[in-house]
């Protein structure tokens, strides 16, 4: 599989409480050029949204994120993640995400936790809470000093800040809610969930 990381400049971060609801979200965000989708395991829904949106979304690769033991990472990859995300790591969560056989975004907010990282072999990471933990200026000061680390920023980003983020050389996507509006999911208002996305997925393009 292509890296996650390299599949849309935007990761769209997504908590259903209705499994109903997943599949015509999917369906809206892949039309709207957003394929990759991190249902958070947040809530009771999310193993059965993963599995629907992995069985009847054929255009979806479908990931779980706030992945935060071996049971959810067990949980997760029986459901049909397709890759998985966690908000920070142990030593034990990483040792089960290894063994899962599906790609993996450990998250990261120190540059010693990069480094203890990139000494196992893995290069690629969630760097979160990225607003709180430095935003562009702190992922910039990776960059040099870390070249090999490439991540995926999430916490406090949106539309306006996405640019920035994506011109950084070792960023390869930015995690989001914004193309989410509580009111759209609410209402099940897919067109405005598609329109949204669509407008995320040509962040790559702009100057």
């Amino acid at each position: 599989m292509t890296s996650v990381l390299d599949l849309a400049p935007v990761l769209p971060v997504v908590v259903l409480e209705d499994a109903a609801d997943a599949v015509p979200l999917a369906r809206a965000l892949v039309a709207g050029g957003l394929p990759a989708i991190e249902v958070t395991l947040r809530t009771a829904a999310a193993p059965e949204a993963i599995r629907a949106i992995t069985f009847e979304v054929p255009g979806a690769v479908v990931g779980a994120g706030t992945v935060l033991s071996g049971g959810d990472v067990r949980t997760a990859v029986a459901a049909g993640a397709r890759f998985l995300v966690s908000p920070g790591w142990t030593d034990q969560l990483l040792d089960a995400m290894k063994v899962s056989g599906v790609p993996f975004l450990p998250g990261v907010s120190t540059a010693s936790e990069v480094m203890a990282l990139l000494e196992r072999g893995i290069t690629e990471m969630k760097f979160f809470p990225a607003e709180a933990a430095g935003g562009t200026a702190y992922l910039k000061s990776l960059a040099s000093p870390l070249p090999a680390a490439r991540f995926c920023p999430t916490g406090g980003i949106g539309l306006t800040s996405a640019p920035s983020y994506l011109a950084l050389p070792n960023v390869g996507c930015v995690g989001g809610t914004w193309m989410l509006p509580a009111e759209a999911v609410r209402t099940r208002d897919w067109a405005r969930v598609e329109t949204l996305a669509r407008e995320a997925a040509a962040l790559r393009d702009r100057p």
